[in-house]
């Protein structure tokens, strides 16, 4: 694809951003976009190619898709917004929040701990179908009632998506709402940011198909064979299962966010504005504070994490925070730098070296621009 088959735009002094999103398509962009809040201020909002495998439906600028791990780093901060309201603490139990999570040997594990791995429950040890987990409450109360899978505290393995519950049910307990009520009132509306947990039916006609890349399940085939596989067991999910309506309507809060770039830029460029809408920067700085700094014991990867947010960007610069998604979706933001990117695609890569080329090119970019200001 060329410069000119990109649409959308960018400020003069973000012109390059155009050249490296075109880039992506030779590197493995079906379709997609990319955004970038500088300072309060929408620099890039670029998008292309095409939301469905067959290459029929042209992405638009408010095409949808789903975001996988990238909802993550967004239910982290509704959880850092009851933080910042005095309704919760990073030190309580989460069993405060959630009486029924005390259950076999869980009643000391803090909100803080499980945000960042360390509860010992990366996914339940109980069979559950993907009905159970579409319903959560059926899923969340198996898995307040298991006992941890190895010590918490002792490690730190990556939990794909039952930390999202440890987020949400918290969350129901202290707001009445679920994440997506939350989601949808206090964040989405207020920034304008298109984004959803739970998508109604009537997102689905811009909303695009995932696309399974040759070596999109190498991870998740690696954890099944190792000592830790309950993050992908109990249920199974494919890489294409975000196509069909019951995973669209659930709320499932480590994994199903549908989201703009556009979105996830705003969300996280209003976080490092210096007069964020969301957070005090307090408690931005007491989320993004590192809890967890070592070797994830399943991937055997280095891993670092505040209260729910990645710490160990990709080629990001020290100090950034977000999370990433199965594929290839990001959101991030720098504080130093003063900005919020967002990066959606509907293709699935994978990579033997975890990196993901159209991610290296498009923050690599972006960082060139910004030292090319000073």
């Amino acid at each position: 694809m060329t410069r000119a088959d990109i649409h959308g735009f960018t400020t003069p002094a973000f012109a390059p951003l155009r050249d490296a999103f075109a880039e992506c398509f030779a590197l493995g962009q079906h379709g997609g976009s990319v955004a970038v809040v500088h300072r309060g201020e929408v620099v890039a909002d670029l998008w292309g190619g095409h939301a469905d495998a067959a290459a029929t439906k042209p992405w638009q600028q408010d095409t949808l898709v789903n975001v996988w791990s990238t909802t993550k780093g967004i239910a982290a901060i509704c959880m850092a917004m009851l933080v910042d309201r005095g309704l919760a603490a990073y030190d309580d139990p989460v069993a405060k929040h959630w009486p029924e999570f005390a259950a076999n040997g869980k009643a000391d594990i803090t909100l803080g701990e499980a945000l960042s791995h360390q509860a010992g429950i990366d996914g339940l040890s109980v069979p559950m179908d993907l009905n159970g987990l579409y319903a959560g409450e059926p899923y969340a109360q198996a898995l307040a009632a298991m006992a941890p899978l190895w010590p918490p505290r002792s490690r730190s393995v990556y939990h794909a998506i039952s930390l999202g519950t440890l987020i949400a049910e918290p969350l129901r307990r202290i707001t009445g709402q679920s994440i997506g009520q939350f989601l949808a009132a206090e964040i989405a509306k207020p920034l304008q940011a298109d984004i959803f947990i739970g998508l109604p039916p009537s997102e689905d006609a811009r909303t695009a198909e995932l696309i399974e890349g040759p070596k999109a399940s190498d991870g998740v085939i690696a954890t099944l064979a190792g000592p830790y596989p309950h993050a992908w067991q109990n249920p199974s999910i494919r890489p294409t299962e975000p196509n069909t309506r019951d995973w669209r309507a659930a709320e499932i809060p480590g994994a199903n966010g549908h989201a703009t770039a556009k979105a996830l830029a705003l969300i996280y460029g209003d976080l490092v504005s210096g007069q964020s809408k969301l957070l005090s920067a307090k408690t931005l700085r007491e989320a993004t504070k590192t809890r967890f700094d070592g070797m994830d014991a399943a991937s055997q990867t280095p891993a670092a994490y505040g209260a729910g947010f990645g710490l160990l960007q990709q080629d990001a610069r020290p100090g950034s925070f977000g999370h990433s998604g199965w594929g290839g979706a990001f959101g991030f933001a720098d504080p130093t730098e003063g900005f919020g990117m967002g990066y959606t695609t509907n293709n699935m890569l994978g990579f033997d070296d975890g990196i993901d080329p159209r991610r290296k090119a498009l923050v690599e970019t972006l960082y060139q621009v910004l030292d090319g200001l000073k």
